[in-house]
C-alpha cells in the first residue's frame, strides 16, 4: 500500500517554507514529514500530510504548483544496522531507490522511512518476502 506525497515546487527565494506551514497551520492540517531538495533555480518540498486531498487544493488554490506522487512507508528497527538491513533487502532484489526520508516521530519502537521508487508494488513485496513491515497511512494518522 502506497502513501500520498505532496510534492510543491519553490522558487529559491526567503520565505517560502514558512508561507505554506503557515497555509498548512492555518488549515489545520497537520505535517508528519517534510523533505526538500533544491537546484540553482528552484526547490521541490516534499511533504507527507494527515490529509493530502485538503493541503493539495488549499496549496492548489494559494498558487503553488503540486504534484501528488504515491511513496511506500517502510517500519526501520531503531538499531545500529537497521536501515543497512532494509537497504540490502531492496539493492539485492535490484530495485532502485529515488529519494528517500524520515518521517517525524516512531511507531512501535522503529523509526519509519519514506521510500519513492519506479515500482511501490514491488517494492512492497519484496518488503514482505524479507519480513521487512511496511507503514500504512493509518499508522502515521493520514486521512
Amino acid at each position: 500500500m502506497t502513501i500520498p506525497q505532496i510534492s510543491v515546487f519553490l522558487e529559491n527565494k526567503a520565505g517560502q517554507l514558512a508561507d505554506i506551514t503557515g497555509i498548512l497551520s492555518e488549515n489545520q492540517v497537520n505535517m508528519r514529514a517534510i523533505n526538500i531538495a533544491e537546484t540553482a533555480d528552484y526547490g521541490v518540498l516534499r511533504l507527507i500530510v494527515d490529509d493530502a486531498s485538503k493541503a493539495s487544493s488549499i496549496l492548489l488554490d494559494k498558487g503553488f504548483i503540486l504534484t501528488m506522487t504515491p511513496v511506500v512507508g517502510v517500519a526501520v528497527p531503531d538499531t545500529p544496522g537497521g536501515l543497512s538491513n532494509v537497504l540490502s533487502a531492496i539493492s539485492h532484489a535490484g530495485i532502485d531507490v529515488e529519494y528517500m526520508y524520515s518521517v517525524f516521530g516512531q511507531k512501535d519502537g522503529q523509526a519509519c522511512m519514506i521510500f519513492r521508487v519506479a515500482d511501490a508494488e514491488s517494492l512492497t513485496g519484496i518488503l514482505e518476502q524479507n519480513g521487512i513491515e511496511t507503514v500504512q497511512g493509518e499508522d502515521l494518522g493520514l486521512h
